[in-house]
């Protein structure tokens, strides 16, 4: 049976992401004969090609397809386990064990719940430390694939949870944020399409996977900047309506009539075994 070494996992993903040896040779910082060699052996190795190559370029078989896939999910899983690791085993100043669990949370999103759940997990007996890692839109899955994190509060439509086990905690309606002073800022519900066409506040946009959709709005990197921006009439955005607990004075929230509910979910590695995460899991279905 064969086994891969992950240095040859880092050495394929790399020029199967770039399919180009030079970049990825660059990206890993060596010299590119020595890639063009390791992945050579792969191939033999392995008794397949996984890239051909020709004077247009590099170009992924479908096996190379099947390894990128896989690969990518095995060096995630090496990863996480190293982080997870580490975690179980850190200690504090004094040398005494530092247990914690890190939850991945959209920033701004769920307020309300999150300061219920914490407050609720802290008083069980065995409550451990918990980290709040503040994430973008769709960044919480794989801050829990790599090990970043050990659990996740995720939201649908906008996130997949395949993969991983998850309790539903709360589903709720979508809101239009805009600025006050705005004329739509006076109504009492409005349509996603009033929202979107509104040609003097164009909808903000946010990164899904490094990548921005077209549109004439602002691309947003943080939730500071897209506050602001609503504020100084520059945008709109569309929220979960718990969103409401972080608006300034300077905006105002109307209920959108034909939005999809937005379902709140603790997300979770479905391998896991932790005890102090399965404390916070009962806990917030409880809640």
């Amino acid at each position: 049976m064969e086994t891969l070494e992950t240095r040859e996992l880092r050495y394929f993903l790399a020029v199967a992401e770039e399919l180009h040896f030079g970049r990825a040779a660059q990206r890993l910082g060596m010299a590119q004969p020595p890639l063009s060699r390791a992945v050579q052996q792969l191939e033999r190795r392995l008794g397949v090609r996984l890239l051909e190559r020709d004077r247009r370029g590099v170009a992924l078989t479908d096996a190379g397809e099947m390894l990128l896939h896989e690969g990518r999910a095995a060096l995630d899983a090496v990863t996480a386990a190293a982080r997870r690791t580490s975690r179980a085993g850190a200690t504090d100043g004094t040398g005494a064990r530092r247990n914690r669990l890190v939850l991945a949370v959209k920033a701004a999103a769920s307020h309300e719940l999150l300061h219920k759940l914490l407050d609720a997990y802290a008083a069980e007996p065995g409550a451990v430390e918990v980290e709040v890692l503040p994430s973008g839109t769709c960044e919480q899955g794989e801050m829990l694939r790599d090990g970043r994190a050990d659990v996740a509060l995720m939201h649908t439509p906008f996130n997949s949870l395949a993969g991983f086990d998850s309790e539903e905690l709360l589903t709720e309606g979508q809101i239009a944020v805009l600025p006050a002073g705005h004329p739509l800022a006076a109504r009492a519900s409005l349509s996603l399409a009033e929202v979107t066409d509104v040609t003097d506040l164009p909808l903000a946009r946010w990164s899904h996977d490094g990548t921005y959709p077209p549109g004439p709005g602002p691309e947003i990197h943080d939730q500071t900047q897209l506050a602001q921006l609503i504020a100084l009439g520059r945008t709109v955005a569309v929220f979960p309506d718990s969103a409401r607990a972080w608006l300034w004075s300077d905006h105002a929230a109307v209920p959108l009539t034909d939005a999809p509910p937005v379902v709140t979910h603790i997300v979770w590695p479905a391998h896991s075994r932790s005890l102090p995460l399965a404390t916070l899991i009962r806990t917030a279905t409880r809640l």
